[in-house]
């Protein structure tokens, strides 16, 4: 019993500290291409550090970056748990931000305490709707989920850019001659309350963390999630047990979708209120990142998205201390993002390996 107990705590100890060590060797790489460049490392990483903490406005832009993440990166973590790679968080994000948007201007004059919640609803059906196409495809006959999320988010980007030279275009901006790309200004009583007054962070971080709390209960506490974790880590035992593997596949693909349209609209909702180009930020991918960095645990999702929306908005301001090419700033976060995926491998040989040691011990 106490080996078990040492194991089981080396085990924590493991998956705890690799994907740290994978941040700081994506940083010290980072530091090798900034010298190249001619720029001071401590200097540049000093200057992402107080970007992203070192003041009011970083530490709530920190969190406003970390709240679309955080629900996005929910979503994926599910997928992930039954074996499926939702790689469609940035068209899910999309659909639900356009659900928003339209829900939000067809439905002014109603009360702020009925608008919220309504196009926050319509958002989640949104995004789970686009979740659900990839599901039932894999379900009914077996379409590699990885291709058709994919190209499902150029289908919502591109319906995105017809809705907004088009149906949503801002009738302001017709007026004036201008036609940007953008929706009319979304009415104020469907506008997310801000936390902290002339900040950017609205109360959507609530929501995120409340989803976060959602979601561990569902996987963790009830038979749904019991049955979508027992498919990713054995499909074929699961099988054999009763489980229907298909329909719980897309189940996790749809919930996956489901959270990241809600991301959309609080994207819309708590920051921008109005849809535009660009408004997911990448987000769809990152959360990726965060979700394996938080090892597909809602509740460890909280500090990998708190990490990573640090990481974007102190490597903003990097790139205005130490004047490096933008190029430089993808590069040093995606060499981050490249370590911290692969300290997931290194994580799982090395538990393997100590599993094998101990199994080894306990015979003789």
């Amino acid at each position: 019993m106490a080996d078990k107990k040492q194991t089981n705590g080396l085990e924590f100890f493991i998956r705890m500290i690799i994907p740290v060590l994978g941040v700081v060797l994506g940083l010290l790489m980072g530091a090798v291409f900034l010298i190249i460049l001619k720029a001071n490392p401590l200097e540049s990483y000093g200057a992402l550090f107080r970007g992203a903490v070192g003041s009011t406005f970083g530490i709530t832009q920190t969190l406003v970056k970390t709240t679309p993440l955080l629900l996005v990166g929910l979503g994926i973590a599910i997928a992930f748990r039954a074996s499926c790679i939702n790689i469609g968080g940035e068209g899910q994000m999309i659909m639900g931000a356009i659900s928003a948007t339209w829900l939000a201007l067809s439905l002014d004059g109603l009360p702020r305490y009925v608008l919220i919640p309504t196009v926050l609803l319509g958002s989640l059906l949104a995004g789970a709707l686009w979740g659900f196409i990839p599901g039932i495809l894999k379900a009914r006959f077996k379409v590699n989920e990885i291709l058709t999320t994919i190209m499902l988010n150029s289908i919502a980007l591109q319906f995105m850019n017809f809705l907004l030279q088009g149906p949503l275009m801002d009738p302001k901006g017709i007026e004036a001659g201008t036609y940007l790309a953008q929706s009319a200004r979304l009415p104020q009583s469907a506008w997310l309350m801000r936390i902290i007054p002339r900040t950017l962070l609205h109360s959507g971080l609530f929501l995120a963390l409340i989803m976060a709390v959602v979601v561990y209960i569902i996987m963790w506490r009830t038979t749904i999630g019991y049955r979508i974790r027992a498919v990713g880590l054995n499909a074929s035992a699961s099988r054999f047990s009763g489980i229907n593997v298909p329909v719980n596949q897309a189940l996790a693909l749809t919930l996956a979708g489901g959270l990241a349209g809600l991301a959309g609209a609080v994207e819309v909702l708590g920051v921008q209120h109005r849809l535009l180009e660009g408004l997911t930020s990448g987000y769809g991918f990152t959360g990726i990142v965060a979700a394996l960095l938080g090892w597909l645990h809602p509740l460890g999702l909280i500090p990998a998205s708190i990490f990573f929306g640090g990481l974007l908005v102190g490597a903003d301001n990097m790139q205005r201390a130490v004047q490096v090419p933008s190029a430089l700033i993808d590069a040093v976060l995606g060499l981050v993002v490249l370590f911290v995926s692969a300290s997931r491998i290194w994580t799982e040989q090395l538990i393997r390996q100590l599993r094998s040691r101990t199994e080894q011990e306990s015979k003789k």
